[in-house]
């Protein structure tokens, strides 16, 4: 599933052909995703004006001129994907409708923006632009990392007593919104911290490491995106999925990256996620 970096990648891709544009046509090619799509989807998306994207945890908001705001959530397989258009060193053609392209929006200027989903677990919906706190997938979010709110003596008071693993701690999205399977294991790599500790007993003080560390390979992840953005689109006009050179997530049996480590990355199963990490020196 993308995570938050993939996402803001997305909505930055997004941003140039989508802001202040009117969507000329949308056309809805089936009735649900994950969940039923709104009532009328059609009608309420064609002809609106994008105002402003925003990302709140892995959801793309766009506000709309008609006073609603599309979310879109790209769930384990979703693919925001653009033709007709001129993207960086290459010009994408419009495309044929494939199977799995759900929804496709064509915008005021020529671009195609295509959701295409081959499992279905994304969704999209309508909602009153300012009511998103209260949306049933946005209402128990928890601050988002790289926001204000987000910060140590929040993180130390919210993990304070708990039993579960840090690793579950960090992927609840109640407690911090966004964070994902591989950038977990990246921050506790770099904050020597054993995925298996239970989060409670970890002192504030190693607690309190984690919030800039959190923010450190969250914002080199979207650098690493705006980068590829910038200079270089994928040929299928696919926007937010960027290979990172990661220290231990996927890379079981390899040397630990953590300079004087003679460890091993090692890879273990959490409430059916793998987990890697170095035994040597995450504690």
């Amino acid at each position: 599933m993308p995570e938050l970096p993939e996402v803001e990648t997305v909505k930055r891709g997004l941003a140039p052909l989508m802001e202040g544009r009117i969507i000329a046509r949308a056309d809805i090619r089936r009735p649900d995703l994950r969940w039923p799509l709104p009532d009328r989807m059609e009608d309420r998306l064609t002809g609106a004006r994008v105002d402003r994207l925003r990302r709140r945890s892995k959801y793309i908001l766009a506000d709309l001129s008609t006073g609603e705001t599309l979310l879109i959530h790209l769930g384990m397989s979703g693919r925001m994907l653009i033709s007709g258009a001129a993207l960086g060193e290459f010009h994408h053609p419009q495309a044929i409708a494939g199977k799995h392209d759900h929804v496709v929006l064509d915008m005021e200027g020529g671009a195609r923006i295509t959701f295409n989903d081959a499992r279905r677990f994304g969704h999209m919906d309508l909602m009153e632009t300012g009511t998103e706190p209260d949306h049933w997938l946005l209402s128990g979010l928890g601050p988002e990392p790289l926001g204000n709110d987000f910060h140590e003596d929040y993180l130390v008071a919210r993990l304070s007593g708990r039993q579960m693993p840090i690793k579950a701690a960090l992927l609840d999205q109640r407690i911090v919104a966004g964070l994902g399977n591989i950038y977990v294991c990246e921050v506790l790599h770099r904050t020597g911290l054993s995925p298996r500790r239970k989060a409670g007993r970890i002192a504030a003080a190693r607690v309190a490491t984690l919030v800039p560390a959190i923010r450190q390979v969250l914002t080199e992840a979207i650098e690493a995106g705006g980068s590829s953005l910038r200079d270089y689109r994928r040929a299928d006009g696919e926007l937010g999925y960027f290979q990172h050179v990661f220290r231990v997530y996927d890379r079981e049996g390899a040397p630990c990256q953590t300079p004087g480590c003679a460890g091993t990355v090692r890879r273990i199963v959490q409430s059916g996620r793998s987990s890697f990490y170095c035994p040597s020196c995450q504690r």
